[in-house]
């Protein structure tokens, strides 16, 4: 199960950085495409803290953040390269993948600090035996994803943009996702259970 839970993670936040240029409006809010799987990886996270420990956790948001850089170089690499004369979409390839280097820089800061606060508070709350695991989901995600589009939203558009709305538009649709997800660990913790070994008879 654990290691579903660090395929999902790298996968999601993989798929994040991908789907972040298309910017979409959902019940009035305006956020990129991406916001919806990102906001899962906190949840994934949490999970993979509950699983490994936090030295465990804060390896696994190492390694997806490395995945993340490998995308973006190569991404670089592929639109340096020169199309075959009979491809027409470089313009396309380019404007769908070629994230500005700030959009870029934003998002990967703002996923590195928010991700490893979020396994600092996760494993805080664990280690004082807080029974319910919802609320330490809840909780970690709840402070880790505020600074998290705090982060991202001033570095990606301050000076251009009025942050506020931006930032609370992502930290809305990110709790939602949070809320929608907080039934997740209850099924890893059973699937958990059924996988244990057996005692011998």
């Amino acid at each position: 199960m654990v290691t579903l839970l660090i395929g999902l993670y790298v996968a999601c936040e993989i798929i994040a950085n991908v789907t972040a240029t298309k910017q979409v409006s959902v019940a009035g809010l305006e956020v990129p495409a991406a916001v919806f799987i990102y906001a899962l990886t906190f949840t994934l996270i949490d999970l993979v803290n509950e699983t490994l420990g936090k030295r465990g956790a804060r390896q696994v948001v190492y390694t997806a953040f490395a995945a993340n850089l490998l995308l973006a170089a190569y991404v670089r690499f592929a639109i340096a390269l020169p199309s075959a004369s009979f491809y027409q979409d470089q313009t396309a390839f380019s404007g769908v993948l070629g994230s500005a280097p700030r959009i870029v820089f934003a998002s990967l800061t703002a996923y590195i600090i928010a991700s490893l606060i979020d396994t600092e508070i996760f494993a805080w709350w664990r280690q004082r035996m807080i029974r319910h695991r919802w609320m330490r989901v809840l909780v970690s995600n709840g402070v880790s994803t505020l600074i998290d589009s705090i982060v991202f939203i001033s570095l990606a558009f301050g000076g251009r943009f009025p942050v506020l709305p931006l930032i609370r538009g992502q930290y809305t649709v990110k709790m939602v996702v949070t809320l929608v997800s907080l039934p997740l660990i209850y099924f890893v913790k059973a699937r958990r259970v059924m996988v244990a070994p057996q005692p011998a008879p």
